[in-house]
C-alpha cells in the first residue's frame, strides 16, 4: 500500500509502509528508498544490522530480501539466512557471562532504582539485555550517567535512544558481528579479501560499528546528532528524517561505485 505524506520543506513524499505491529503501520520507507535498497542489495552484501530482538526485526518487510546475513539483538544474533547461528550465540553468552555481571544481576539492580513514576516498561530482549520504555522529559537528573557508571563497573553499559534506555553487556557489540559476518563473506569467497566496509547508523550503539568501517554515515538526526558525534571517516547527511534514509543509500551507491572505479 502506498502512502503520501508530507515532507520536508512541504513537499508530498510517496513512502510504503515496511512494518506493521499489531494491526497498525508502524515504520516507513519513501518510494526512493525502497527502489535504491532492492538495487543495492542485488549488487553487493548488504548486511542489516540492528539493537531490534530477532522477533522485532522478522516483522519489517525490509525490501532487498532474503538476506544472507542479518545481525539482530545489538550484536548477539548472526541470522544465517534467516536462522539464528548457535555458535555465534553461545560464544557471545560466553563472553557476557565470563566478563562481568550476568542479565539477572544488571536486571535487580536496574529494577532497584526506577519507579513507575517515568518508567512505563522494563524489557529483557533476546536474554541479552534489557531496557526501559520511559518518559525521556521525567527520568530524573543524572540517572543515566550514575546507571552508567555502576554499569561500566560490572562489564555493562547505559545509553539513551529517544524513550528508550539500553542496558548492554560488553561483549553484545554490532561492531564485533559485522566482523565476524565480514570474516565469513571473505572465507566463503563472496567477499575479495580485504573488501570495503561501509556502516550507517544513527544512534549511541551504533558508534562503534560506524568508527571500525573504512567509511560511515549518520543522518542529521537522533542520538547520534544530539551528542555531535564525529569521525574522521564519517560523513553526515544534509536531509533529516525520512529523506535521510534515500540519501544513506545515495551516498551508499556512490562510494561503491568509487571503489569499482
Amino acid at each position: 500500500m502506498i502512502f503520501s505524506r508530507n515532507g520536508f520543506g512541504g513537499a508530498e513524499v510517496p513512502m510504503e509502509c515496511v512494518e506493521y505491529y499489531a494491526g497498525e503501520p508502524l515504520s516507513y520507507m519513501t518510494i526512493t528508498a525502497i527502489a535504491a535498497l532492492r538495487e543495492l542489495a542485488a549488487i553487493a552484501p548488504v548486511i542489516p544490522t540492528t539493537t531490534r530482538t530477532i522477533e522485532q526485526f522478522q516483522r519489517i518487510t525490509l525490501p532487498g530480501a532474503p538476506w544472507r546475513y542479518a545481525i539482530t539483538s545489538n550484536g548477539g544474533n548472526i541470522l544465517v539466512d534467516g536462522i539464528p547461528d548457535p555458535a555465534w550465540r553461545v560464544a557471545i553468552d560466553d563472553q557476557v557471562n565470563a566478563s562481568g555481571a550476568t542479565l539477572a544481576d544488571v536486571g535487580a539492580e536496574l529494577r532497584s532504582r526506577i519507579d513507575d513514576s517515568w518508567v512505563t516498561k522494563y524489557r529483557e530482549a533476546d536474554e541479552l539485555f534489557c531496557y526501559l520504555v520511559v518518559r525521556p522529559d521525567e527520568v530524573p537528573t543524572g540517572f543515566l550517567a550514575e546507571w552508567d557508571t555502576w554499569c561500566r563497573a560490572n562489564g555493562w553499559s547505559a545509553s539513551q535512544q529517544g524513550r528508550k534506555i539500553y542496558t548492554m553487556p560488553d561483549a553484545v557489540c554490532k561492531s564485533l558481528a559485522v566482523a565476524e559476518v565480514r570474516k565469513r563473506l571473505m572465507e566463503s569467497g563472496e567477499l575479495a579479501s580485504g573488501a570495503t566496509l561501509f556502516t550507517a547508523g544513527d544512534g549511541a550503539l551504533d558508534a562503534e560499528m560506524l568508527k571500525a568501517a573504512d567509511a560511515a554515515i549518520r543522518p542529521r538526526h537522533g542520538e547520534l546528532e544530539e551528542l555531535n558525534f564525529t569521525a574522521p571517516n564519517l560523513t553526515i547527511t544534509t536531509a533529516t528524517g525520512i529523506l535521510a534514509g534515500e540519501e544513506i543509500l545515495e551516498w551508499f551507491a556512490a562510494q561503491r561505485a568509487t571503489v569499482l572505479a
